[in-house]
């Protein structure tokens, strides 16, 4: 299954800084591994600093600026987590707006740990069945969504198909399941 993603462009969607590395880096690989093309978006142009929950870890570089790119390249939407990294880029219009664009375009989205804070300012857990980090269950609830405990849950509901896990512990589940649905026309 070395090709299931051939020729797709995956965004991933970070803050410049505060993001947990292998939630960015696994499912990375998984795209890479599949032949996808992952592409790292992030507020500024230049790199983003990654970290070991609370220890600063690598940097990336930044393929392009959210404000400069174009939802209608891309084929589906990762958003890590860290803690501090989706609660950043829930403050940056531009990745809302680019979160909200894919869901209305249909597109997949995998989403894991804290990255659910994107789409709960962008107003997208409303009638969705997710996960995440436990701590986000109360604000998933009041933005309308059903939280759930579990390593890896995929809501089918409009507009588009969700993928969510809670922790880095369920990254293989995680990186399975985006390679199987990001393979979709």
């Amino acid at each position: 299954m070395a090709n299931e993603l051939d020729g797709r462009r995956i965004a991933f969607m970070v803050a410049s800084e505060g993001i947990e590395q292998v939630e960015l880096t696994e499912p990375w690989q998984a795209v890479t591994d599949a032949g996808g093309n992952p592409q790292l978006l992030a507020p500024e142009p230049g790199k983003a600093q990654a970290f070991n929950h609370l220890d600063k870890a690598d940097t990336f570089l930044v393929d392009r600026a959210i404000g400069d790119a174009d939802p209608g390249d891309y084929d589906a939407l990762v958003l890590p987590g860290g803690v501090a990294n989706p609660d950043q880029l829930r403050t940056v219009p531009a990745a809302v707006e680019f979160t909200r664009s894919m869901f209305a375009a249909g597109k997949p989205a995998a989403v894991i740990c804290h990255g659910p804070w994107t789409l709960v300012e962008a107003d997208l857990v409303r009638g969705r069945t997710i996960t995440s980090w436990p701590s986000l269950k109360t604000e998933i609830r009041n933005a309308g969504g059903t939280w759930v405990d579990a390593e890896v849950q995929v809501c089918t509901a409009e507009p588009n198909v969700l993928i969510t896990s809670r922790k880095p512990d369920d990254l293989p589940a995680f990186c399975q399941k985006l390679r199987t649905v990001f393979q979709r026309p």
